[in-house]
């Protein structure tokens, strides 16, 4: 979408949406670290909490797509074999998968660091174009990976200086959940054509609530599922409503008026806003390491992401 041709109201508008919907996801990182705070929480626990108490409204997002598209005087498409296989698959990377690899992580590991590797995800969505489709990574490509990552491990020494082996796992986990959403990025391209935005993100965040509450019943007792604190409840239920349903409406209503370009680049808050949540709610350090890489990651994305 070319913002010369959107109107200006329209342009502030999704503008404010899309900064919205990224601190408002930031806002997960925070939400995770302060529900491990009491006994008895683990990554199986919370992320189970958090999908169910999310899957009544990713469902709700699947009744209007249709309802949106019978208003519109169409046929809902039905879904193929060939479907259905790829919404498991693409809900299985994109939203179970990343987000217990995510949660695992943050054991570990700060919320500023979660995020810089988080946000490497565009760079990671060029190199998967590499390995799965033989695309060639052009000069500007390289110099913005080589700027992100660098940011990236300066953020990651210094915190390693004084977490150890800790850091080193925990970051292994959220850059494993980065290259998992990475690759639910590159596949879901062509069914998003076909099934639309809504219909697809409201049907593959349902199949991993439904994998995440799996897995809890698999490796726990399901009489122990709401034996937590009532504040993890409580954060469990803020973090899958503002920080799971909310964003990904509001960036789906900013994609609509300015495009996954710009909605991209102006994603860009989410890191600043999650340090600055961290310094304020966590107690995490505020210093050049951390101020330096993530300027770093932010540039070198901004080169990735950019067109001339």
């Amino acid at each position: 979408m070319d913002t010369e041709q959107v109107a200006p109201k329209s342009i502030a508008t999704g503008v404010t949406l899309a900064v919205a919907g990224s601190i408002a996801f930031s806002g997960k990182a925070i939400i995770v670290k302060l529900a491990y705070r009491y006994p008895g929480v683990d990554a199986v626990s919370l992320i189970m909490l958090r999908m169910l108490m999310a899957l009544p409204f990713f469902l709700g997002l699947v009744w209007w797509s249709g309802y949106r598209t019978r208003k519109a005087g169409r046929a809902v498409e039905p879904l193929s074999g060939r479907d259905k296989l790829g919404i498991l698959g693409l809900g299985f990377t994109g939203y179970y998968l990343a987000s217990y690899l995510d949660f695992a992580g943050l054991a570990y590991i700060s919320a500023s660091l979660e995020r810089l590797i988080l946000y490497l995800n565009p760079t990671l969505v060029v190199l998967l174009g590499v390995v799965l489709y033989g695309k060639k990574v052009t000069l500007p490509q390289g110099l913005g990976m080589a700027i992100s990552y660098g940011g990236v491990l300066l953020v990651f020494g210094h915190e390693a200086s004084f977490a150890g082996g800790d850091a080193a796992l925990g970051a292994a986990l959220v850059l494993g959940s980065a290259i998992s959403y990475a690759l639910y990025l590159s596949y879901s391209g062509e069914m998003v054509q076909r099934l639309g935005s809504l219909r697809l993100v409201g049907l593959a965040t349902s199949v991993a609530c439904v994998l995440c509450i799996a897995q809890f019943g698999v490796l726990r007792p399901l009489d122990t599922a709401f034996a937590v604190a009532p504040q993890v409840l409580w954060l469990s239920l803020l973090n899958a409503i503002a920080c799971t349903v909310v964003p990904v409406m509001l960036v789906m209503m900013a994609i609509e008026r300015i495009g996954s370009g710009l909605a991209a680049q102006v994603g860009m808050v989410g890191p600043m806003s999650t340090i600055l949540m961290g310094v304020l709610l966590l107690g995490e350090p505020m210093n050049l390491w951390v101020i330096g890489g993530t300027m770093l990651v932010l540039l070198g994305v901004y080169v990735v992401t950019s067109r001339r």
